[in-house]
């Protein structure tokens, strides 16, 4: 795989994590009524996220690439999208874990997508399946405490 593509593919992954810092500050900034327990959680996720993106960073500048440094279009769409729902719901908890369970979700896709191509190097392919697990089992968490807030709540 050609530097310049490899670079892309490195960058995208960039990107989603950027969204996924966002949209765990935003959900911590407007839980001021959700329990310690999910800000804690949230925390740490973006600790996760700054973690991949620092190495991803890396990797892109040894390939003599520019790292990407903003978020996808899609989002600063979701983030938005997470900001207006949770005005205006009555369960704040169990939509603020939905909202993060589908930017899971996109987070596993992209990665999966990046994983799909054939031509990704060794390192690459390594630290993209390192970084998808581990945010494999964040989604699984997060999906967990979704679970348990929907059977609280119907």
């Amino acid at each position: 795989m050609a530097n310049t593509a490899l670079a892309e593919v490195l960058n995208d992954l960039i990107l989603i994590n950027n969204d996924r810092i966002e949209g765990y500050e935003k959900a911590i900034a407007q839980a001021d009524n959700i329990d310690v327990d999910l800000k804690g959680i949230f925390t740490k996720m973006i600790s996760q996220s700054r973690e991949n993106v620092g190495q991803l960073h890396t990797l892109v500048t040894q390939l003599g690439e520019k790292p990407e440094s903003g978020t996808t279009v899609s989002g600063k769409v979701y983030r938005a999208w997470m900001s207006v729902k949770s005005t205006f719901t009555a369960n704040e908890r169990e939509s603020v874990l939905e909202l993060c369970e589908a930017g899971e979700d996109a987070a596993q896709k992209a990665y999966r997508e990046a994983l799909s191509d054939a031509d990704l190097t060794g390192n690459a392919r390594q630290l993209i399946a390192s970084q998808q697990a581990s945010l494999k089992t964040s989604h699984d968490l997060i999906k967990k405490y979704r679970d348990a807030q929907r059977a609280v709540n119907h």
